[in-house]
């Protein structure tokens, strides 16, 4: 098949917070089933595979100019703005997307590789391999190579082809797992049931790749929230993910999930109902070793973090102590949190932090009854 000419050096528009300092490879553009109701991000694009020679390109560019840029800093000891700007001036746009994002990337230490879009996995593994050994070879020094990947995508790879993939350098895969219950998947269109999501994490950890499984506190809706944190928990429980990153819920205008919740055929669930869902999805963890994390601003809890099982209590308490409080305190630490202010509600206690979320509330009239529309409208900001 003949693939049109190459068009420059490309970047998508997301990857995982944990892949902040990574260097991001596009290797395919946008979403190959994109009909999750809660997702607006590739809504209105079409999904296609990049060329791997243009792939190729894209790293042979990067490895230039990071030749460049070592080269200034042999000579002169560091790279300031100025540095920057007379050296990227004559470069075309797209050269200078390259340029500044190898800079991000030698600024960031050049640890870890993260390959674009949303479920790289789908093109064949044998050009998927030739992609992973140029990575080795340009950057033999990279530690981690990581990709998103969908259930459905890896259900369908061979354990051997998972296998071979492993071996050429791709150590860790970000899926999307979101929820548990089946009910909660028909209901978000996310392509996936509990069996096959159950599946894939296995076969993912038993080719020796770590794995991150994504979940979406709040998914189910007042509706669904117990079957949601349980049969999500029993399914992390089955798979023993290395990490279990949390992503509460929130609903940006222009998915079928807004239209949903505006007809009343989805019940947004309130912070302190989407904290008790919490609580009881940490209850139900059972048996497994995982890291959690709530690495994200739409989390209530940034202090939700730690290593089961030895740390479970501690992420329980951290939970029933909101929900503890008196609602006036819930509202001061909720505007708080969602501002940036705290990272736990022990923070309260920290009068400056304290005065600066009160005053918020006065300026924008925030009451305990108008809170959670308030909050709304903070998340979708952050999306």
């Amino acid at each position: 098949m003949k693939h049109s000419e190459y068009q420059g050096f490309e970047q998508g528009p997301i990857r995982p917070p944990s892949e902040a300092t990574s260097l991001l490879i596009r290797v395919t553009r946008n979403c190959p089933w994109n009909r999750c109701s809660f997702c607006p991000v590739y809504k209105g694009t079409g999904f296609s595979l990049r060329a791997v020679d243009h792939v190729l390109e894209d790293i042979h560019k990067i490895s230039a100019y990071l030749a460049v840029l070592n080269g200034h800093l042999k000579t002169y000891g560091q790279i300031n703005y100025h540095d920057l700007d007379h050296l990227s001036r004559a470069m075309s746009d797209n050269d200078q997307l390259a340029f500044y994002a190898a800079y991000a990337w030698l600024d960031g230490g050049m640890q870890s590789v993260f390959l674009q879009d949303a479920d790289s996995l789908v093109i064949k593994p044998d050009k998927l391999i030739r992609i992973l050994d140029q990575i080795r070879t340009s950057f033999p020094w990279v530690q981690r190579v990581t990709s998103y990947a969908r259930s459905r995508t890896i259900d369908r790879i061979s354990e051997d082809d998972l296998e071979r993939l492993a071996a050429a350098g791709l150590n860790r895969i970000h899926i999307g797992l979101e929820s548990g219950s089946d009910a909660v998947l028909k209901r978000v269109q996310k392509g996936a049931d509990q069996a096959m999501q159950i599946r894939a994490g296995r076969k993912v950890k038993k080719a020796g790749m770590e794995l991150s499984e994504y979940v979406m506190p709040g998914l189910g809706g007042t509706g669904l929230s117990r079957q949601h944190a349980i049969e999500t928990a029993q399914a992390l429980n089955m798979i023993n993910p290395d990490f279990i990153r949390l992503r509460t819920l929130a609903i940006p205008q222009g998915t079928q999930l807004f239209t949903d919740w505006e007809n009343g055929n989805f019940l947004k669930m309130k912070d302190t109902e989407v904290a008790a869902e919490i609580l009881l999805f940490l209850e139900n963890l059972q048996g497994i070793s995982s890291t959690l994390q709530s690495d994200h601003i739409l989390n209530l809890f940034q202090d939700v973090e730690g290593t089961l099982p030895q740390d479970q209590e501690e992420m329980k308490s951290v939970v029933r102590h909101f929900l503890d409080l008196p609602p006036e305190e819930q509202m001061v630490y909720q505007v708080g949190r969602r501002l940036g202010i705290f990272t736990s509600t022990t923070e309260l206690n920290v009068f400056v932090k304290r005065q600066r979320a009160q005053a918020a509330i006065e300026q924008y009239k925030i009451t305990p009854d108008n809170i959670d529309e308030v909050i709304d409208q903070m998340m979708r900001r952050f999306i």
